[in-house]
């Protein structure tokens, strides 16, 4: 259970843009890797960095996770996790269109003094519908 919480804390804080929790659910050394979606791969203040951009244009965003599949060794856990999240984007027109996209969470954690953290987060798996023309992050 408390990986999942910190799972769901993480989804809570991107969808807040709640950048010090976001900090609270990784190690200090943590690699995140978004390529495969379109993102980037680095640490978590670059992370930040490139999230606060790429979110910019998002007026909404719920991201829903679930099968979560963990594997515990230690005080390491490997973790996959489906997320489907919808998206709401501002449209050049002044309108406004929902998007959906969903990926799988391919997460390596370690249990810390400060509890269970994420120290490696891969993201795979993704598709897209209904992404507005010319849209990008």
């Amino acid at each position: 259970m408390q990986i999942q919480d910190v799972l769901v804390r993480y989804c809570y804080a991107v969808d807040d843009r709640n950048w010090d929790a976001y900090r609270k659910v990784f190690t200090a050394d943590a690699v995140i890797d978004d390529t495969k979606t379109g993102g980037i791969k680095s640490n978590v203040e670059d992370h930040i960095t490139y999230m606060k951009r790429a979110l910019s244009k998002i007026l909404l965003s719920q991201h829903a996770i679930s099968t979560v599949l963990i594997e515990i060794t230690g005080d390491t856990a490997k973790v996959r996790t489906h997320c489907s999240c919808p998206m709401k984007v501002a449209l050049e027109n002044g309108g406004t269109q929902i998007f959906f996209q969903g990926l799988w969470y391919y997460d390596k954690l370690v249990r810390t003094n400060e509890g269970w953290k994420i120290k490696d987060r891969y993201e795979d798996g993704y598709w897209n519908y209904n992404v507005p023309h010319n849209f990008a992050f």
